[in-house]
């Protein structure tokens, strides 16, 4: 589940509006030849783009005028952005077909690449993009991308967001992608087919804000060092074959908000330490296999809005202090082996949300 596209879009917008501002033209500078090249690389395995997104893009032009092409002082391309158009102020909706072209790794300058949405980008990621060295964004996601992570992305050590989701990219994590990218802050590996473990190594990537892992393949437990992501608010690691359980180690995660964990393997005790998570708004762990009470200590979660614990092996007594849990809005239990007093500020929550457990009385439920 991703939250920020708006955001997102915006925040490209206004790169490009800045590196626009001082065109290279005001100094009497066209843009460098090697750049060129390298775009008109690109374009040349372009098959398809009924949208005339590349139109501008020919060799009797400054490319620095080209559209979605952002240039320094120097005249060095900087930012590149074509991305496709989901909404927008004349609801356009874009797409390019073809392949990435490993010409696109000689743009050394380039700090901004957005070729996400175009829906229809096929073939690998080159590996030779590892040497975009002054990265600071990727985003290829939305499109149609196989083959696996590069491990040249070892190099990128300047990128802060990368954003390869809802493609087609396979085989695992290469833990490199966070021993080195030590200024990521926001990372997107949604919907692909990606299999086996979360790299023990997350932690490394300590600025990390962000994570969307969810929609994939990937297995084994939790790594306990990602209790070390002070800065994380957002956890979507739903959708996946993970196991083990939940490491007492999530209690570091102290600016969280929302955690994703739902429709995985998960089993064992919900740990008394996630009564520390002051700041979580969301915690969404349905269709596991959770085991044992629901721990007193999530009584302390005072900020909870949305609590989803559906269809576990939940048992024992609702604990009283579920009472403080007084912003719940969204808040169902239901599938699980739960007894006591429903709190009566749930009164509003359908009695669906309760079915299927042993003992549970009070409004919306019958008195006890």
């Amino acid at each position: 589940m991703e939250v920020s596209v708006d955001n997102k879009a915006l925040f490209h917008l206004m790169l490009l509006l800045l590196s626009l501002s001082f065109p290279p033209s005001a100094f009497g500078l066209t843009c460098h030849a090697g750049d060129k090249q390298a775009l008109l690389g690109f374009k040349a395995r372009i098959t398809s783009d009924p949208s005339g997104l590349l139109n501008s893009w020919n060799s009797s032009t400054d490319c620095c005028s080209w559209g979605g092409i952002g240039c320094d002082s120097s005249s060095r391309v900087v930012n590149v952005s074509r991305s496709g158009l989901t909404s927008g102020p004349f609801g356009l909706d874009t797409f390019m077909k073809g392949t990435l072209s490993p010409s696109l790794g000689n743009l050394t300058f380039l700090q901004l690449l957005d070729l996400s949405d175009l829906k229809e980008l096929t073939g690998h990621i080159p590996p030779e993009f590892g040497k975009l060295t002054r990265l600071n964004y990727l985003f290829l996601d939305s499109n149609k991308l196989t083959g696996s992570i590069p491990t040249t992305f070892r190099n990128l050590s300047q990128l802060k967001e990368l954003y390869l989701g809802y493609n087609q990219i396979s085989g695992t994590i290469p833990s490199s992608v966070f021993e080195s990218l030590r200024s990521l802050t926001e990372l997107s590996l949604s919907g692909n087919i990606l299999s086996g473990p979360i790299p023990e190594s997350i932690d490394t990537s300590s600025l990390l804000t962000m994570i969307y892992l969810d929609g994939n393949n990937l297995s084994g437990p939790l790594p306990s060092s990602i209790g070390k992501l002070k800065h994380l608010t957002f956890l979507s690691l739903g959708e996946n074959q993970i196991t083990g359980s939940i490491p007492s180690s999530f209690s570091g995660l102290s600016s969280l908000e929302y955690c994703f964990l739902g429709n995985n393997k998960l089993t064992g005790s919900l740990p008394l330490s996630i009564g520390t998570l002051s700041n979580t708004k969301g915690l969404y762990l349905q269709n596991n296999r959770l085991t044992g009470q629901l721990p007193a200590t999530i009584g302390n979660l005072v900020n909870l809005t949305d609590l989803l614990l559906v269809r576990n092996k939940l048992s024992g007594a609702i604990p009283g202090n579920l009472l403080n849990l007084t912003a719940l809005t969204y808040f169902d239990v239901s599938n699980n082996n739960l007894s006591g007093m429903i709190p009566p500020h749930t009164a509003n929550i359908p009695a669906s949300a309760f079915k299927n457990n042993s003992g549970l009385c009070g409004a919306p439920l019958p008195p006890c």
